[in-house]
């Protein structure tokens, strides 16, 4: 059985760890952590686990959790993994972190972006960025695996074969996405209060959101040029979920069946990406509690520009199912073990 510590337990990414992972075949959850709510049982900060997580919450430093377990995840606000992991910890465990300190490759970038000193950038060239349909080559038989963000994922995905096959103008790129409200995670926030949030929708962080150059990374790499993108991110009043609208200008003109190819090409082989029949538009409601992503799109031969869209579960395939196909991928079990889940509805 693979050893698991969980580092920060309580959130919401957190928790969804906690669930698949207890559930997980060839798992043991050895220890779940929070500063919040240390010396509590699991169980009473989320009911639902009554019966079945009873283990309380404790604080341990990371590096003697990794003495005893084979893999860390880490589910905690930027800056704090990096102030905590080393190439020592390394050596006893694997880590997966769910946090943004390893995505960005370049330490200046991250520095303009997250505002915060970087305590351990020597270990960014060995950290693998965790896009498991498009990195699970680089990602075996490594130790530290940056787990993507939730637009990210959904952005990346949806955009990745028609840039990857140079179809359309990489200058023209904008993503227009929207999620639910727990992607601002369960700490208190006026503007996640219910009465702020209900019945309404709102842009926030315009052309300032810290998921920007992680798209822009991923999708530059994908390209071999540098890629710059409008992305403008929406608070809508559901708990789950994330659509992505992506358009951009084709160089030529397409028919459907022809670009239709380019994304067969790359996912019609991939267990949790699903490219839905033509005239069927990605929902967020198919999507909850599961690790698809879906995925459609519509050329506008009006204007000669596509539109893409995508949606996944931000807290599952966003942030914790990810994270365990990561695991999985790390040491060579199926990669839907522990999260073949059907969606859930209604929910």
């Amino acid at each position: 059985m693979i050893q698991v510590g969980i580092v920060g337990a309580t959130g919401y990414a957190g928790q969804e760890l906690v669930r698949l992972l207890v559930q997980h075949p060839e798992c043991q959850v050895k220890y779940i952590t929070s500063r919040s709510y240390i010396d509590q049982r699991f169980s009473a900060v989320y009911g639902n686990f009554v019966k079945i997580v009873e283990d309380k919450c404790i604080e341990k430093e990371m590096i003697e959790l990794a003495k005893e377990v084979d893999v860390l995840f880490i589910a905690l606000p930027h800056g704090i993994a990096s102030a905590n992991i080393s190439k020592e910890l390394l050596k006893h465990a694997k880590v997966i972190d769910l946090g943004a300190d390893y995505r960005i490759k370049d330490i200046k970038v991250y520095d303009e972006w997250y505002k915060t000193e970087h305590k351990s950038a020597e270990l960014l060239e060995e950290a693998v960025y965790g896009l498991c349909e498009l990195k699970r080559d680089e990602i075996k038989g490594k130790q530290l695996i940056a787990n993507p963000g939730c637009y990210t994922t959904c952005s990346i995905l949806s955009l990745f074969p028609l840039v990857k096959e140079g179809l359309i103008d990489n200058s023209s790129i904008i993503v227009d996405a929207k999620s639910g409200v727990s992607g601002a995670g369960r700490s208190l926030d006026i503007g996640t209060h219910y009465t702020e949030c209900n019945e309404s929708i709102k842009a926030y962080k315009i052309a300032a959101h810290r998921h920007t150059p992680e798209i822009e990374q991923e999708l530059s790499i994908a390209a071999g040029e540098e890629i710059v993108i409008n992305f403008t991110p929406h608070l809508v009043p559901m708990n789950r979920g994330i659509l992505v609208t992506a358009y951009a200008n084709l160089k030529k003109s397409a028919s459907y069946q022809e670009v239709r190819e380019v994304f067969e090409k790359y996912y019609k082989d991939e267990q949790f990406i699903r490219l839905l029949p033509e005239g069927i538009y990605p929902e967020t409601k198919w999507v909850k509690g599961s690790n698809y992503c879906d995925i459609n799109f519509k050329i506008d031969k009006r204007t000669n520009r596509i539109i893409v869209m995508g949606t996944i579960d931000n807290v599952f395939k966003g942030a914790a199912g990810q994270a365990v196909q990561n695991m999985n991928i790390l040491f060579n079990l199926p990669e839907k073990t522990g999260i073949d889940y059907i969606p859930m509805f209604p929910v």
